[in-house]
């Protein structure tokens, strides 16, 4: 079946069809729930809770993530097309109060589960997130991530997460157009698409 998408809107279209007016409304905005709910909703779902792959959940993300990846898109670090064509713009008109407000909003929201997949690759990868793949030097995931992939400081919460956004995040890894992670970027160049999609396959379902 075709799929049909609706034509993308730039970041001021966003700001505008919602009412806000662009530059004074966010740099001033310290309300990280009304900016998500206004804004931040239509890609990433209500509380964060996204329900397409192609935009990543904020629900429960740790807020020293979200502040990094919003100053990523500030400054171009995060050069990948999604990046581009959906947060530059978005980035551009948030403060520092509004960036801190937003991270500190989903931060506080419920935490969701994903859905899980193939009890064998699950399985596999467990293993590569718990001890990593020592023939290949690609440590634990959990050294970073957390014992549960609940994230911490700036390393993401990586549980619950849609598989294929897991998975596009590993490819522009790979391909330099995301490098605010050199660390991401080491592992991602190591792990195979195998490894990739096993690994993606039980975060997911966490």
């Amino acid at each position: 079946m075709k799929k049909i998408f609706a034509p993308r809107m730039s970041a001021v279209a966003l700001l505008a069809a919602a009412g806000i007016a662009l530059i004074p409304a966010l740099t001033q905005a310290e309300d990280g729930a009304r900016i998500a709910g206004q804004i931040c909703s239509g890609c990433h779902g209500v509380h964060g809770r996204s329900e397409s792959p192609m935009f990543p959940k904020l629900n429960a993300q740790t807020p020293e993530y979200i502040e990094a990846q919003l100053k990523g898109f500030h400054e171009h670090a995060r050069g990948e097309t999604a990046a581009r064509d959906y947060m530059w713009g978005m980035a551009a008109l948030l403060d520092e109060a509004a960036v801190k407000s937003l991270a500190d909003y989903y931060s506080h929201q419920a935490a969701t589960r994903g859905a899980a997949g193939d009890p064998t690759l699950m399985a596999k990868g467990q293993e590569i997130f718990e001890h990593g793949v020592p023939d290949k030097g690609v440590p634990a995931c959990a050294s970073c991530h957390g014992a549960q992939a609940q994230g911490a400081g700036t390393f993401p919460r990586l549980a619950g997460q849609h598989q294929e956004y897991l998975l596009r995040q590993i490819e522009v890894f790979q391909n330099g157009t995301r490098g605010n992670a050199p660390v991401m970027t080491a592992v991602a160049h190591t792990l195979s698409a195998d490894q990739a999609k096993a690994v993606a396959a039980f975060l997911q379902s966490r």
